[in-house]
């Protein structure tokens, strides 16, 4: 998810005995997202369900912002709202329209290419060296995506979902690169509080126009509250405290639990098949990220 991009490089590693356990924790909390907002998102709308998840998300973490104010000047804020907006607000808008269109687990697995998008967007705009190796995880990823694309999934095509949640996870991949180069000197939770609170500030006319005028079943509501305190402020304090005491690199391996997670949660719960192909999708693309990752021996 897009708390990846507020990674700080330098953390030092440690070993600890609960690293294990948190980290299937908050893999099944961001792949739980997947299902909540595939049962949010119609009877909310992307609009309306999304600023809900940017305000409690920023509620959740705004006591660090507090804390760390002195880190952010005035000056800042717009750019932190730039940053906000293609880091958070559009993404989760782009998933939550998919949603809206095809399983739960066809955003769960385009999530997995966020890894990629953000090497590619570091090389071609930031003068990063990609690789070999990362450059074919990228043409395997890629296949993986247009294997999707090209699937169906009870019965209807799901393209447009897969070009959405590709489109987020490649925004997500802009934010790594944004958020390294103008927020290194801002403790990550304050940088995250500041950004999705400008992202639900930007979003909140748009959600004002844009809400359902329609009763809202509790299950809904459920799914929506879940996801802004649960899947997005606790999540983000969760991962931030594995970065600290493993490493953003060690951190950043939920990256392979949240496809699996989500799929077994929207087959669990909702009933949705898992196809052939977003298996075959699900290997391209997740096996792509691990090569991708892996020491040069």
């Amino acid at each position: 998810m897009a708390a990846q991009t507020l990674a700080n490089p330098s953390t030092p590693m440690t070993r600890d005995w609960r690293t294990p356990l948190e980290l299937l924790v908050l893999g099944a909390i961001w792949g739980s997202s997947f299902l909540f907002m595939r049962i949010a998102a119609k009877p909310f709308g992307a609009f309306a369900l999304v600023d809900i998840r940017l305000a409690l998300g920023a509620i959740i973490l705004l006591p660090f912002l507090w804390r760390d104010r002195a880190y952010i000047s005035r000056a800042m804020w717009p750019k932190l709202a730039i940053i906000g907006v293609i880091n958070s607000a559009i993404p989760f808008l782009l998933f939550a329209w998919a949603a809206q269109r095809s399983p739960a687990a066809i955003g769960a697995i385009c999530n997995a290419m966020t890894v990629l998008f953000a090497a590619l967007i570091g090389f071609l705009f930031f003068g990063e060296k990609i690789g070999t190796r990362r450059a074919i995880a990228l043409l395997v990823g890629f296949a993986g995506v247009v294997l999707l694309a090209t699937s169906k999934a009870g019965g209807l095509s799901v393209g447009m979902a897969v070009v959405a949640g590709s489109t987020a996870a490649l925004l997500y991949g802009v934010g790594v690169n944004l958020v390294r180069r103008h927020l290194a000197g801002i403790p990550p939770a304050a940088a995250a509080a500041a950004t999705l609170s400008c992202s639900a500030l930007v979003l909140a006319p748009f959600a004002a126009t844009h809400w359902p005028d329609h009763p809202i079943a509790p299950v809904a509501w459920g799914s929506a509250i879940a996801i802004g305190i649960v899947c997005t402020g606790y999540a983000f304090l969760l991962y931030y405290r594995l970065i600290q005491r493993i490493g953003p690199a060690r951190a950043a391996t939920v990256t392979y639990l949240v496809p699996l997670f989500g799929a077994a949660f929207a087959w669990m719960f909702l009933g949705e098949p898992v196809t052939p192909a977003m298996l075959g999708a699900g290997v391209l693309i997740l096996g792509s990220v691990a090569f991708s990752q892996r020491k040069a021996g």
